[in-house]
């Protein structure tokens, strides 16, 4: 029977000092890991938005449309795939920024100037002349 009040448990503690130097958010190894996972994971979540998003397009293209037709899907996979890395690489929609801050909130969780959003900027590069 285990007593909750034993000291000599056999279960670690969270306040114990025998936790690895690599379990705390404070550690740069730590830290670049889960920047790495963070941003891999926002890549993951886009790659597979911009499947359904093309799955859904060629369930609801007619029959004759370029959309059904499957010659270069395995491109357009792959294609997709890229841009979903390249826009986790910009973290453009902030999925592991807001992981990060989980993970890393003593740290405070570096945030890249592309990840913020500023609603006056928005339509500026349309208004630009060719």
């Amino acid at each position: 029977m285990l007593n909750i009040n034993d000291s000599s448990s056999a279960l670690p503690s969270a306040l114990d000092d025998k936790t690895p130097a690599a379990a705390t958010p404070a550690d740069p190894r730590y830290a670049a890991k889960a920047t790495e996972a963070a941003v891999k994971f926002e890549a993951f979540f886009i790659s597979h938005m911009l499947r359904q998003m093309r799955s859904g397009t060629r369930e609801m293209a007619g029959e004759d449309s370029v959309f059904k037709d499957p010659i270069n899907s395995d491109m357009l996979e792959m294609a997709d795939n890229l841009v979903a890395d390249k826009m986790a690489g910009q973290r453009a929609f902030g999925i592991a920024d807001a992981i990060l801050r989980q993970l890393l909130p003593a740290a405070s969780a570096p945030v890249s100037a592309k990840s913020t959003v500023q609603t006056d900027n928005i339509a500026a590069p349309l208004n630009k002349p060719a």
